[in-house]
This record gives C-alpha cells, structure tokens and sequence, in this order.
C-alpha cells in the first residue's frame, strides 16, 4: 500500500508503511492512491501499483 509520494529534483519517491521506501522513479509526480501512482514522463503519464509494476500508459 503506498502512504505517501514526493518529488525531490527530477524523481518521485514513492513510500509505504513505516515510512519504507518502496520504489524510486524518474519523472515529475501527477498523482497518487494508496493503489498506484502516476508520473509524466516527456508527454506520457506511466502509473505504477505499490510493487513497481507499470499498469497503464497515457
């Protein structure tokens, strides 16, 4: 379950309980749910579930 995501510089830290962090991605944060994540990349937005695995491409 993801609790939280930050942009630092150009990628977006996405954690988990305990402050964990789950996984790193280049790219500038659009949004987040405790499901998944979304960051744009160039004119794409790629979004992620909590296990780093890309479910869908815009």
């Amino acid at each position: 379950m993801i609790e939280t995501c930050v942009q630092k510089g150009s990628s977006v830290y996405v954690y988990g309980s305990g402050n964990r962090c789950l996984f790193v991605e280049s790219g500038t944060l659009v949004g987040y749910t405790g499901n998944s994540v979304s960051v744009k990349k160039g004119s794409s937005v790629y979004t992620y579930d909590a296990n780093h695995h890309c479910i869908s491409v815009h």
